[in-house]
């Protein structure tokens, strides 16, 4: 039997990006897509779409780079309209994230928004049903973190607060307030992690968030199963994003621990979004989907 000339070769996973060592890069928080090297593949020439989200409307958090950017993208080119969030200083990373959904011939709307304030949440959740009409999709995906190798005596309760209200206070009040808008069939996807499983003790207080967002992704799909809107999480392992030589003491090395040698690009996790927001998984609730590269978790 001869293969289709258009069928696509098998990738190896293993050298299919880069591998560590990087070069040292250090970067001042946020970070920037730009400065990194190797620059993310957020599947700006990569992702093709095939209409599973054809009509959607969806509301992401952290658009503006990494997996954020990989999931708008994604959404756009399967056919969803897109409203996402970034702070004031990620402005910049925001328009190439609104230009690639558009690119992709659907409505992407980019909102300043810090979502530890609760006004700005229910505020975020109003403003994109009167954008795109309504809301089908929710992706809890913004999150912070910030390494701190001399243990816990480092981490300040400025720090602390930052960490709990970004990741689990904004996520809770955005699901929330998303709810009288998300009709059955609907669906709720949360941004987990390896470290809610193994946590890195230098990433502490971002661990314990993601081990929380673990336990209201299963409580929640059980509490609104009746409703016909399914909860779901990914929980990705290294991941090659802004937040890595930002929030890093040392990003040379990142990813080398996984089974596959190296950090998923952002585009490599999209798809699981595009999956769980898909007809596809219509029976599937209260699942997380663990992409680490081979790092076996529960």
């Amino acid at each position: 039997m001869t293969s289709s000339p258009h069928a696509q070769r098998l990738a190896d996973p293993v050298h299919l990006y880069p591998r560590p060592p990087f070069p040292d890069q250090n970067q001042d928080h946020p970070g920037s897509t730009e400065a990194m090297d190797p620059r993310p593949d957020h599947g700006e020439d990569s992702y093709r779409g095939h209409d599973l989200l054809a009509g959607r409307k969806a509301l992401v958090t952290g658009g503006d780079s990494g997996i954020g950017r990989a999931v708008c993208l994604a959404f756009a080119r399967e056919g969803a309209d897109v409203v996402f969030t970034h702070l004031p200083e990620e402005a910049k990373e925001a328009e190439e994230t609104a230009r690639l959904v558009r690119e992709a011939g659907r409505t992407a709307v980019s909102v300043v928004c810090d979502i530890r304030d609760e006004a700005q949440c229910t505020s975020l959740v109003e403003r994109t049903v009167r954008e795109l009409g309504g809301l089908d999709l929710l992706v809890n995906n913004a999150a912070y973190q910030m390494s701190q190798p001399d243990g816990i005596e480092a981490i300040t309760t400025e720090q602390f607060d930052r960490v709990m209200k970004t990741n689990l206070y904004g996520m809770f009040w955005l699901t929330r307030a998303a709810l009288a808008h998300l009709p059955s069939g609907g669906s709720v996807i949360n941004t987990a992690s390896v470290q809610g499983y193994q946590p890195s003790p230098h990433l502490l207080d971002y661990a314990m968030t993601k081990s929380a967002i673990i336990s209201f992704t299963h409580g929640l799909a059980q509490m609104l199963a009746e409703r016909g809107i399914r909860v779901n999480a990914v929980a990705p392992g290294p991941v090659w994003t802004p937040l890595i030589p930002a929030t890093m003491p040392d990003a040379t090395k990142f990813g080398q621990q996984s089974p596959l040698g190296r950090p998923a690009q952002p585009v490599e996790m999209a798809p699981a979004y595009v999956f769980l927001a898909s007809p596809a998984a219509s029976f599937i609730t209260g699942e997380i989907v663990n992409a680490t590269g081979g790092n076996p978790l529960p």
